[in-house]
């Protein structure tokens, strides 16, 4: 997840201890991880990567692990993001060089970071290092696995370390680190960082989250009491079953989320439709129209059941996550026969990230489901938990579309259309 630090990575005329907060330093001790935990935009990832940039340059760092929620989430954040290791060089200093080809990140003076995901926890066997910056393990597919691996190739140097920079949940990896001996905890909140975020990103956010439990954990870096980092509890969804909804919706979508194969094994593709219309109060409320999500179907049989529901329902588009193809995406859409817009998204953020807003609008009461939907339910109650099994693909269906008629509601532009 990126920061939104806006003048804090770009203003490197003065060091960066003159304008940090204590918790954004490393903290005193003989400390193995420096577990650092804030909310949205608290400024952990650039505290991870002063941590890293200093340790290559002065602190006698020659071999670095990176390792984020994916590759792309490395690449994207931890590198060449406003706050990464790529943008925070200091005037007249030569950055470092990202090699991509051997997904390494080299100094000038030799020192270099590797990057690895949590979703290859064996890339990690093999590989030493002296220091290790870890973000967003909150959001790591195979955290445990991962953070061990990488235990048992810090064994470089005097006292190699790690530093994690994330958003609190209570996942098995951090109750572990917050109960062993040898690391280190920091808080932060994102109000702490308020002088380097935008006023406006401080008031939407807060109208949005304030006040919820999801807010509590984005914004304040809170635990949150629910087991597993489970938002969606069976209460709320309860509350949004609402019958039929209103006889003219402002708008209508279908979202698709196409898996990468097929078969009985496969993941399945995620299909939801959903529209949104004027609440009575003020403001809007959405409402999840229908579940057809398909199992071990081929693109050709999803593209057609996609088009289907698009034109049963009335919708004004068709809006499909590209990271699985980009425009072969689209390609199968049209020769499934549709003749509408098509919107392609791509997830730049975890899944926990892009879910996190649409379940503050559950909680707010902003999203009506059209009837039960039962598989559909389930997998939002297990979300997140560590009974999840598979890829939660009609709940990524659901927040794109979700999160896309709020982006065309004006509230905020949170998908980027490719």
């Amino acid at each position: 997840m990126t920061d939104t630090t806006i003048s804090m990575a770009s203003d490197t005329a003065l060091p960066f201890v003159l304008t940090a907060r204590a918790t954004q330093c490393a903290p005193e001790g003989d400390w193995n991880s420096w577990l650092a935990l804030g909310g949205r935009g608290a400024g952990k990832t650039r505290a991870g990567a002063e941590w890293v940039r200093f340790g290559a340059l002065f602190g006698g760092l020659r071999s670095i692990a990176l390792v984020g929620p994916t590759l792309h989430d490395v690449r994207e954040t931890m590198i060449d993001g406003v706050s990464g290791l790529c943008q925070i060089a200091r005037p007249g200093e030569a950055p470092p060089v990202y090699e991509s080809s051997r997904r390494r990140l080299v100094w000038p003076n030799g020192a270099v970071a590797q990057a690895f995901s949590s979703e290859d926890p064996d890339s990690l066997r093999g590989p030493q290092f002296d220091g290790a910056w870890c973000d967003e393990v909150a959001a790591w597919t195979r955290d445990k696995d991962t953070f061990e691996m990488l235990q048992l190739g810090l064994r470089l140097g005097r006292h190699p370390r790690a530093v994690i920079t994330t958003t609190p949940r209570r996942t098995p990896l951090i109750r572990q680190l917050m109960s062993e001996g040898g690391v280190a905890v920091t808080r932060s909140t994102t109000r702490d960082n308020a002088d380097f975020l935008s006023p406006a990103f401080i008031s939407h956010i807060e109208a949005r989250m304030g006040g919820t439990r999801l807010g509590r954990q984005e914004l304040e870096g809170e635990f949150l009491e629910a087991e597993d980092g489970v938002f969606w509890t069976r209460a709320m969804l309860l509350a949004t079953r609402a019958g039929r909804p209103p006889p003219k919706l402002c708008d209508i979508i279908v979202a698709v989320d196409p898996p990468v194969s097929i078969g009985d094994g496969a993941d399945a593709c995620g299909l939801v439709a959903a529209g949104a219309t004027n609440a009575a109060g003020g403001g809007v409320q959405f409402w999840v129209l229908e579940d057809a999500t398909l199992q071990g179907k081929s693109p050709a049989v999803w593209a057609e059941a996609a088009v289907t529901l698009a034109v049963r329902m009335g919708a004004s588009r068709i809006v499909a996550e590209a990271n699985q193809g980009g425009e072969l995406v689209r390609s199968v859409l049209r020769s499934g026969g549709c003749d509408m817009p098509i919107q392609l998204v791509h997830a730049r953020l975890s899944k926990t990230a892009r879910a996190a807003p649409v379940i503050a609008l559950y909680e707010r009461g902003r999203v009506s489901h059209a009837g039960q939907f039962a598989e559909l339910e389930e997998e939002m109650l297990q979300f997140g938990s560590s009974g999840m099994q598979g890829s939660p693909d009609r709940v990524d269906a659901l927040v794109w579309a979700i999160t896309t008629l709020e982006t065309a509601t004006g509230r905020q532009p949170s998908i980027r259309p490719l």
